[in-house]
């Protein structure tokens, strides 16, 4: 007889940089497994809602990984709760909950926090992980093409920012979703060090033979660039304020999230680097 506990756990946004981790290490854990997303298990799409009641049916808790700007998280959270959903983890972001840290009305911040408030109004358990700056950006992410061709330019000043594994973030929700003591708490999640952009790719140089420089550019010539790339000019400021706090040098705190959660220190950026030193070599 299948029990609650047998109950598949739903993990929104499955594939991607996050979600796939938090399947790896729900999987190590023994737990059944549902991947949504649009080549997942099965297909999820947050503007669709006639693709959530599949989803849901039968699951136990749900990891979610929302959208900027898709501001559906509380419909969602309704809809999972009134499946049996009595288990959330969110993918939120450190300082959400800080008036402007992302810029003036950001659209980012306004979809993490509206899932939070979601969460928080549920009646069901819940915790809210708020990470910093991945270190996966560099390797599988936007800054890697850059890296490969020597030179990152941001509009970051001279800013360090704590940039945490998405390794320790997916195990961090696994643990989460699978054990008790986590209801109702918000994790920020950072590495053990904070590092600016010219210090992590002189770490990438050393582990893998690969180097690249950092130029800091004004913001103004930063989006004029992505503009002329073919971003959208809304996407190119959204992208720019997601760098304000790291140029206005509040990104570097470190929190404990991860240490309170796993018992451990986080990965270092040494560590990240050394084990994905291929992805930036030819």
């Amino acid at each position: 007889m299948t029990t609650a506990q047998d109950a598949p756990i739903l993990v929104i946004g499955g594939t991607g940089k996050t979600g796939r981790r938090v399947v790896d290490h729900l999987r190590a854990r023994g737990a059944s497994v549902r991947v949504a997303a649009r080549h997942g298990d099965v297909t999820f799409s947050w503007t669709d809602r006639d693709t959530w009641a599949p989803a849901l049916a039968g699951v136990r808790a749900v990891h979610i990984v929302a959208i900027d700007g898709v501001s559906r998280t509380d419909e969602f959270v309704a809809a999972a709760v009134e499946a049996g959903v009595r288990r959330f983890t969110l993918l939120s972001a450190r300082g959400v909950d800080v008036p402007d840290y992302y810029g003036e009305g950001n659209a980012g911040a306004a979809t993490h926090l509206l899932g939070e408030r979601a969460l928080h109004e549920s009646g069901v358990d819940w915790t809210v992980l708020r990470p910093g700056w991945f270190m996966q950006n560099f390797d599988e992410g936007i800054f890697r093409d850059d890296v490969r061709r020597g030179e990152l330019r941001l509009a970051a000043a001279e800013g360090a920012a704590a940039f945490v594994d998405a390794e320790d973030i997916g195990e961090v929700a696994a643990v989460a979703l699978t054990e008790d003591g986590h209801a109702g708490r918000t994790y920020d999640l950072t590495g053990p060090r904070a590092l600016t952009f010219h210090e992590a790719l002189a770490e990438i140089a050393d582990a893998s033979g690969v180097t690249a420089r950092y130029r800091p550019i004004p913001e103004a010539e930063f989006i004029a660039e992505l503009v002329e790339a073919g971003w959208s000019p809304s996407d190119a400021a959204l992208w720019s304020a997601a760098l304000d706090p790291i140029r206005r040098g509040v990104e570097g705190a470190l929190a404990d999230g991860v240490q309170q959660v796993l018992g451990r220190e986080p990965r270092d950026f040494r560590a990240f680097a050394a084990a994905a030193r291929d992805a930036w070599r030819d």
